[in-house]
């Protein structure tokens, strides 16, 4: 751009024909190139997937799709920049979508809406790098950053050996071993695909569920402040439920019943990640 300027002082001070017609193609040029890069970065779209678990303070992967709605017209050398991580794409073809991966960490917990994302590119002579902002839709719930802490007696991860569970054989629970069948075992524990590849059959040995259930109750757990005592409740409340456990919760004066499903784990955590904000 400076040169084009300075030829062009030059042109008109000589009066030289030639250079302006080379300042002309220059400017030509110049034009041609903004509206490319201008058509470049028009007509995309980005969506974010979210995983189902997000902790404070915690790397975590997200995915960012980034869609080419033109009709006609590829993208190209794009970066999507959300959170201020970015994410490059060499080709998108129109009507196509590509995806890439950010690796991200939220320092609070709570419901965070996501911000805009910034698409950029210097396509197609990098004279300038050519930018606009695109909303993204939805929002993220990060949940407390956990905090190791010592489990209940008699509860704990099955891997572990520490929990009650593994005492007794039971017929809901975690496959615990595989073994020839002796004839007075119930048809539902067969295992039939694995059965049909031996000549006998061959039977699930399951643990049981049964351990007492937990309640835990934020406000009594140690911890100088609310965000210490929440990130203990968030490990208690992986570490019990993954070991079997039925797991509720005590937040104030609101109880939570216990179960031992992911998706109660999942709403106890969503439950812990906006205890006390407004």
């Amino acid at each position: 751009m400076a040169a084009t300027l300075l030829l062009g002082v030059a042109a008109v001070n000589t009066g030289n024909n030639l250079l302006f017609l080379v300042v002309s193609a220059m400017l030509g040029f110049m034009a041609v190139s903004g509206l490319l890069g201008w058509l470049n970065i028009r007509g995309l779209a980005v969506s974010v997937r979210l995983p189902d678990e997000v902790y404070a303070g915690i790397s975590t992967q997200l995915t960012v799709r980034v869609e080419n709605r033109k009709r006609l017209l590829p993208s190209f050398l794009i970066t999507a920049t959300l959170l201020g991580h970015p994410a490059s794409f060499l080709l998108l073809d129109p009507r196509k979508a590509q995806t890439g991966s950010l690796l991200v960490a939220f320092p609070q917990r709570g419901r965070i809406a996501l911000p805009v994302a910034l698409i950029s590119s210097a396509f197609p002579v990098n004279f300038f790098v050519r930018n606009i902002r695109v909303p993204v839709t939805g929002s993220l719930l990060v949940f407390p950053a956990p905090r190791s802490l010592a489990l209940p007696a008699g509860a704990g991860k099955p891997e572990n050996g520490n929990a009650r569970s593994l005492a007794a054989p039971g017929h809901e629970g975690e496959l615990a071993k595989i073994s020839d069948y002796q004839g007075g075992e119930s048809l539902k524990l067969i295992h039939w695909r694995l059965s049909a590849k031996h000549e006998d059959y061959k039977v699930k040995h399951l643990t049981s569920n049964a351990t007492e259930p937990v309640l835990i109750e934020i406000d009594t757990l140690p911890g100088r402040d609310l965000e210490e005592r929440l990130g203990y409740g968030t490990f208690l409340v992986n570490r019990l439920v993954r070991g079997g456990s039925a797991v509720g919760l005590k937040l104030a004066q609101r109880v939570i019943t216990p179960a031992a499903s992911r998706s109660h784990r999942l709403k106890l955590l969503g439950e812990l990640a906006v205890y006390g904000q407004s």
